[in-house]
């Protein structure tokens, strides 16, 4: 019998009772305490990914690091609007900014905004 973990703690009394495995076998099995989901964090990620100029700013950076006037004239924005678009991506960590005199070149902050793009962009692309 396969314990799913989704919406039960895993704990050794569910363990237990609810499977054919025997309280010997049961003491090897290493549980851990799983870390809930921070659902508001992650559903806030979410809503900042719902715009589609924040997420045609986020595909132009997943090429490369970029200034603010050339990811502008890509997403067909005023420089002010990719700005702000810009300040919010930063405030959620999932760009960074790196100063050169008056310039401001931003790149996804790390391979994980790479990734969540991809894998999203694919399950999008999927067809049922």
């Amino acid at each position: 019998m396969r314990v799913s973990t989704a919406c039960t703690p895993l704990t050794y009394e569910y363990m237990f009772r609810y499977s054919t495995i025997g309280m010997s076998r049961l003491s090897k099995i290493n549980l851990r305490a799983s870390t809930p989901m921070a659902v508001d964090d992650v559903a806030a990620l979410f809503k900042l990914l719902g715009d589609p100029s924040r997420l045609t700013l986020l595909d132009r950076l997943s090429h490369g690091e970029c200034c603010v006037s050339d990811l502008a004239a890509g997403a067909g924005l005023t420089e002010s609007a990719t700005s702000h678009q810009l300040r919010l991506l930063r405030a959620a960590r999932l760009v960074r900014v790196r100063r050169d005199g008056r310039q401001a070149f931003y790149a996804l902050d790390d391979v994980h905004v790479g990734r969540l793009l991809r894998d999203a962009a694919a399950h999008a692309g999927e067809r049922g």
